[in-house]
Protein backbone atom coordinates (compact mmCIF):
# COMPACT_ATOMS: atom_id res chain seq x y z
CA UNK A 1 0.00 0.00 0.00
CA UNK A 2 1.21 3.48 -0.79
CA UNK A 3 1.55 4.90 2.73
CA UNK A 4 1.92 8.45 1.39
CA UNK A 5 -1.67 8.45 0.12
CA UNK A 6 -3.22 6.05 2.63
CA UNK A 7 -6.55 6.59 4.39
CA UNK A 8 -4.81 7.50 7.66
CA UNK A 9 -2.82 10.23 5.90
CA UNK A 10 -5.99 11.66 4.39
CA UNK A 11 -7.71 11.60 7.81
CA UNK A 12 -4.80 13.45 9.41
CA UNK A 13 -4.67 15.93 6.54
CA UNK A 14 -8.44 16.43 6.58
CA UNK A 15 -8.43 17.10 10.33
CA UNK A 16 -5.73 19.74 9.95
CA UNK A 17 -7.50 21.42 7.04
CA UNK A 18 -10.79 21.48 8.95
CA UNK A 19 -9.00 23.15 11.86
CA UNK A 20 -7.55 25.82 9.54
CA UNK A 21 -10.98 26.45 8.00
CA UNK A 22 -12.59 26.68 11.46
CA UNK A 23 -9.90 29.11 12.57
CA UNK A 24 -10.44 31.27 9.50
CA UNK A 25 -14.21 31.34 9.99
CA UNK A 26 -13.74 32.20 13.68
CA UNK A 27 -11.58 35.25 12.94
CA UNK A 28 -13.81 36.28 10.04
CA UNK A 29 -16.81 36.38 12.39
CA UNK A 30 -14.81 38.25 15.04
CA UNK A 31 -13.58 40.78 12.47
CA UNK A 32 -17.10 41.30 11.12
CA UNK A 33 -18.48 41.95 14.60
CA UNK A 34 -15.63 44.34 15.37
CA UNK A 35 -16.26 46.17 12.12
CA UNK A 36 -19.91 46.62 13.02
CA UNK A 37 -18.85 47.95 16.45
CA UNK A 38 -16.65 50.52 14.70
CA UNK A 39 -19.62 51.68 12.65
CA UNK A 40 -18.73 50.12 9.29
CA UNK A 41 -21.69 49.36 7.05
CA UNK A 42 -22.60 45.86 5.92
CA UNK A 43 -21.91 46.88 2.31
CA UNK A 44 -18.38 47.99 3.20
CA UNK A 45 -17.73 44.78 5.10
CA UNK A 46 -19.08 42.63 2.26
CA UNK A 47 -16.91 44.50 -0.23
CA UNK A 48 -13.84 43.98 1.96
CA UNK A 49 -14.52 40.26 2.34
CA UNK A 50 -15.15 39.85 -1.40
CA UNK A 51 -11.96 41.72 -2.32
CA UNK A 52 -9.91 39.69 0.14
CA UNK A 53 -11.36 36.44 -1.20
CA UNK A 54 -10.57 37.41 -4.79
CA UNK A 55 -6.98 38.26 -3.89
CA UNK A 56 -6.49 34.76 -2.46
CA UNK A 57 -7.16 33.15 -5.85
CA UNK A 58 -3.74 33.89 -7.35
CA UNK A 59 -1.73 32.60 -4.35
CA UNK A 60 -4.00 29.55 -4.26
CA UNK A 61 -3.14 28.78 -7.90
CA UNK A 62 0.58 29.06 -7.10
CA UNK A 63 0.10 26.76 -4.11
CA UNK A 64 -1.75 24.25 -6.29
CA UNK A 65 1.14 24.27 -8.76
CA UNK A 66 3.56 23.62 -5.90
CA UNK A 67 1.45 20.73 -4.59
CA UNK A 68 1.44 19.20 -8.06
CA UNK A 69 5.22 19.57 -8.39
CA UNK A 70 5.84 17.89 -5.02
CA UNK A 71 3.16 15.20 -5.24
CA UNK A 72 5.14 12.97 -7.58
CA UNK A 73 7.82 12.34 -4.95
CA UNK A 74 5.93 12.92 -1.69
CA UNK A 75 2.36 11.95 -2.51
CA UNK A 76 -0.57 14.34 -2.39
CA UNK A 77 -1.33 14.64 1.33
CA UNK A 78 1.96 15.95 2.76
CA UNK A 79 2.41 18.82 0.25
CA UNK A 80 -1.31 19.61 0.54
CA UNK A 81 -1.11 19.88 4.34
CA UNK A 82 2.20 21.75 4.39
CA UNK A 83 1.12 24.38 1.87
CA UNK A 84 -2.34 24.77 3.38
CA UNK A 85 -0.90 25.84 6.73
CA UNK A 86 2.37 27.68 6.17
CA UNK A 87 4.92 27.23 3.44
CA UNK A 88 5.85 28.08 -0.13
CA UNK A 89 7.49 26.57 -3.18
CA UNK A 90 11.01 27.76 -2.40
CA UNK A 91 11.09 26.59 1.23
CA UNK A 92 9.25 23.28 0.88
CA UNK A 93 11.32 22.16 -2.09
CA UNK A 94 14.63 23.13 -0.49
CA UNK A 95 13.73 21.50 2.84
CA UNK A 96 12.57 18.26 1.22
CA UNK A 97 15.61 18.12 -1.07
CA UNK A 98 17.97 18.71 1.87
CA UNK A 99 16.44 15.79 3.78
CA UNK A 100 16.68 13.59 0.69
CA UNK A 101 20.33 14.40 0.19
CA UNK A 102 21.10 13.78 3.88
CA UNK A 103 19.67 10.26 3.59
CA UNK A 104 21.23 9.61 0.16
CA UNK A 105 17.99 9.56 -1.82
CA UNK A 106 19.26 9.71 -5.40
CA UNK A 107 17.29 11.71 -7.94
CA UNK A 108 15.69 14.27 -5.66
CA UNK A 109 12.12 15.25 -6.49
CA UNK A 110 12.22 13.34 -9.77
CA UNK A 111 12.17 10.00 -7.92
CA UNK A 112 9.28 8.82 -5.75
CA UNK A 113 9.99 8.41 -2.04
CA UNK A 114 9.17 4.84 -1.06
CA UNK A 115 11.05 4.53 2.23
CA UNK A 116 8.94 5.37 5.29
CA UNK A 117 11.94 6.59 7.31
CA UNK A 118 12.93 9.00 4.57
CA UNK A 119 9.34 10.20 4.20
CA UNK A 120 9.02 10.82 7.95
CA UNK A 121 12.35 12.69 7.96
CA UNK A 122 11.23 14.90 5.08
CA UNK A 123 7.95 15.64 6.85
CA UNK A 124 9.79 16.61 10.04
CA UNK A 125 12.30 18.84 8.24
CA UNK A 126 9.56 20.60 6.26
CA UNK A 127 7.41 21.10 9.35
CA UNK A 128 9.92 21.95 12.07
CA UNK A 129 11.71 24.41 9.82
CA UNK A 130 8.49 26.38 9.38
CA UNK A 131 7.98 26.67 13.14
CA UNK A 132 11.02 28.87 13.77
CA UNK A 133 9.72 31.97 11.93
CA UNK A 134 6.59 31.84 14.09
CA UNK A 135 8.77 31.76 17.20
CA UNK A 136 11.40 34.28 16.10
CA UNK A 137 9.38 36.93 14.26
CA UNK A 138 7.52 38.28 17.32
CA UNK A 139 10.88 38.66 19.08
CA UNK A 140 13.24 39.94 16.39
CA UNK A 141 11.00 41.80 13.93
CA UNK A 142 10.55 44.98 15.96
CA UNK A 143 14.28 45.51 16.78
CA UNK A 144 15.28 44.79 13.15
CA UNK A 145 12.58 47.14 11.86
CA UNK A 146 13.82 49.90 14.16
CA UNK A 147 17.39 49.46 12.93
CA UNK A 148 16.27 49.52 9.30
CA UNK A 149 14.15 52.60 9.86
CA UNK A 150 17.13 54.35 11.45
CA UNK A 151 19.40 53.48 8.53
CA UNK A 152 16.75 54.52 5.99
CA UNK A 153 16.14 57.81 7.78
CA UNK A 154 19.86 58.60 7.69
CA UNK A 155 20.53 57.46 4.13
CA UNK A 156 17.16 58.47 2.64
CA UNK A 157 17.26 55.38 0.45
CA UNK A 158 15.00 52.43 -0.34
CA UNK A 159 17.26 50.03 1.54
CA UNK A 160 14.49 47.68 2.83
CA UNK A 161 13.09 47.28 -0.67
CA UNK A 162 16.58 46.74 -2.06
CA UNK A 163 17.38 44.08 0.56
CA UNK A 164 14.07 42.29 -0.03
CA UNK A 165 14.61 42.33 -3.79
CA UNK A 166 18.19 41.09 -3.40
CA UNK A 167 17.08 38.18 -1.18
CA UNK A 168 14.36 37.21 -3.65
CA UNK A 169 16.73 37.43 -6.63
CA UNK A 170 19.26 35.26 -4.79
CA UNK A 171 16.60 32.64 -4.08
CA UNK A 172 15.39 32.59 -7.68
CA UNK A 173 19.02 32.44 -8.83
CA UNK A 174 19.47 29.17 -6.95
CA UNK A 175 16.56 27.57 -8.84
CA UNK A 176 17.82 28.92 -12.16
CA UNK A 177 21.28 27.50 -11.47
CA UNK A 178 19.77 24.08 -10.73
CA UNK A 179 17.86 24.12 -14.02
CA UNK A 180 21.06 24.92 -15.91
CA UNK A 181 23.69 23.05 -13.89
CA UNK A 182 21.69 20.11 -12.53
CA UNK A 183 21.74 18.43 -9.14
CA UNK A 184 25.00 16.55 -9.43
CA UNK A 185 23.36 13.12 -9.22
CA UNK A 186 24.46 10.66 -11.89
CA UNK A 187 22.37 8.21 -13.89
CA UNK A 188 19.07 9.75 -12.77
CA UNK A 189 17.00 10.87 -15.75
CA UNK A 190 14.63 13.75 -15.03
CA UNK A 191 16.43 15.51 -12.16
CA UNK A 192 19.38 16.96 -13.99
CA UNK A 193 20.08 19.86 -16.28
CA UNK A 194 18.98 19.16 -19.81
CA UNK A 195 16.76 20.15 -22.68
CA UNK A 196 13.48 19.99 -20.75
CA UNK A 197 14.77 21.88 -17.71
CA UNK A 198 16.01 24.74 -19.89
CA UNK A 199 12.83 24.76 -21.99
CA UNK A 200 10.75 25.01 -18.81
CA UNK A 201 12.95 27.76 -17.38
CA UNK A 202 12.96 29.85 -20.58
CA UNK A 203 9.21 29.34 -21.07
CA UNK A 204 8.46 30.54 -17.54
CA UNK A 205 10.61 33.65 -17.99
CA UNK A 206 9.15 34.51 -21.41
CA UNK A 207 5.55 33.95 -20.29
CA UNK A 208 6.13 36.01 -17.17
CA UNK A 209 7.55 38.90 -19.21
CA UNK A 210 4.68 38.71 -21.70
CA UNK A 211 2.04 38.75 -18.96
CA UNK A 212 3.76 41.64 -17.21
CA UNK A 213 3.93 43.57 -20.49
CA UNK A 214 0.22 42.96 -21.13
CA UNK A 215 -0.56 44.14 -17.62
CA UNK A 216 1.34 47.39 -18.10
CA UNK A 217 0.23 48.11 -21.68
CA UNK A 218 -3.46 47.43 -21.05
CA UNK A 219 -3.39 48.72 -17.48
CA UNK A 220 -4.95 45.52 -16.11
CA UNK A 221 -3.51 45.68 -12.60
CA UNK A 222 -5.67 42.79 -11.42
CA UNK A 223 -3.44 40.53 -13.51
CA UNK A 224 -0.35 41.20 -11.39
CA UNK A 225 -0.93 38.54 -8.68
CA UNK A 226 -1.68 35.97 -11.39
CA UNK A 227 1.59 36.45 -13.31
CA UNK A 228 3.66 34.00 -11.28
CA UNK A 229 1.12 31.13 -10.95
CA UNK A 230 0.09 31.42 -14.61
CA UNK A 231 3.74 31.38 -15.67
CA UNK A 232 4.31 28.24 -13.58
CA UNK A 233 1.35 26.34 -15.01
CA UNK A 234 1.93 27.42 -18.61
CA UNK A 235 5.64 26.54 -18.40
CA UNK A 236 4.66 23.10 -17.11
CA UNK A 237 2.34 22.77 -20.09
CA UNK A 238 5.12 23.77 -22.48
CA UNK A 239 7.38 21.14 -20.91
CA UNK A 240 4.73 18.44 -21.40
CA UNK A 241 4.18 19.45 -25.02
CA UNK A 242 7.94 19.55 -25.68
CA UNK A 243 8.39 16.10 -24.14
CA UNK A 244 5.75 14.63 -26.42
CA UNK A 245 6.81 16.44 -29.59
CA UNK A 246 10.59 16.22 -29.40
CA UNK A 247 12.43 13.00 -30.25
CA UNK A 248 13.04 10.91 -27.12
CA UNK A 249 16.83 11.24 -27.33
CA UNK A 250 16.47 15.03 -27.45
CA UNK A 251 13.74 15.42 -24.81
CA UNK A 252 15.64 13.25 -22.32
CA UNK A 253 19.05 14.72 -23.12
CA UNK A 254 20.79 15.88 -19.92
CA UNK A 255 24.31 17.25 -19.88
CA UNK A 256 24.63 16.98 -16.11
CA UNK A 257 22.74 14.78 -13.68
Amino acid sequence: MDFKNSLSMYLIGGALILFIIAQSVFFLVKAWKRGRELGLSSATLRSTVTTSALFTIAPAIAILATVVSLAGALGLVLPWVRLSIIGNLSYETVAATAAMEALNHAGGMAVEVKDQTLFATIAWVMTVGSVFPLLLLPVVTKPIQKKLNTVVAKSKSDLPDILAAAAFIGLIGAFIARAIAGSGEKDIIGDGAGVLSVITLVSAVVISLLLETIRKKLNVNWLQPFVMPLSMFLAMGVAVVAFNLLPADVALLEWRG
